[in-house]
């Protein structure tokens, strides 16, 4: 899976981190393609806060967000069903790879959730990019059965890449 990063320098030291965890969540969820791209942005408070409020409708501080471009179907999970023929207004024409959609992390929230919860930093940013992935490929966590499959799927990636719970 390509990753393309932006504001890279907020999360600099975290990046092979991340990329870990991304890859290992595409090993895991095994999607048919394996031409895929994900964008991730590192944002501060007011960004994230803004763009929470311009495109959900809630007007405060939230930890990641997630752009999907490949869903159809609200909570339909899709590892198995992406395609290039399926979505070929999906390909970026610069890579020839299927573009999943956007991960925005918020550095300043990950940092605070991490003290808050007693995970290193590490685990917390790894996490968050890996429940952002998750988003792209359908997973949810509004319904109780939706959330604890979600869960499970981001713990397995956690243990995968060594940053189990504290």
């Amino acid at each position: 899976m390509q990753i393309n990063y932006s504001n890279e320098k907020k999360a600099k030291k975290y990046l092979l981190n991340i990329t870990n965890a991304i890859n290992s969540a595409e090993a895991i969820l095994k999607p048919s393609c394996s031409s895929l791209e994900v964008n991730v942005t590192f944002v501060n408070r007011l960004k994230i806060k803004k763009l929470n409020k311009t495109t959900r409708g809630v007007n405060k501080v939230t930890d990641v967000l997630s752009y999907p471009t490949l869903l159809s179907e609200p909570n339909k999970i899709i590892t198995k069903s992406i395609t290039k023929k399926q979505f070929m207004f999906d390909i970026n024409p610069q890579t020839g790879n299927i573009v999943l959609g956007d991960i925005v992390i918020c550095i300043p929230r990950c940092k605070a959730q991490a003290k808050k919860y007693g995970n290193s930093y590490t685990r917390e940013i790894c996490y968050l990019a890996t429940h952002g992935l998750l988003h792209l490929f359908g997973y949810d966590h509004l319904v109780d059965s939706d959330k604890v499959l979600m869960r499970e799927t981001e713990e397995k990636v956690m243990a995968e890449i060594g940053l189990t719970r504290s």
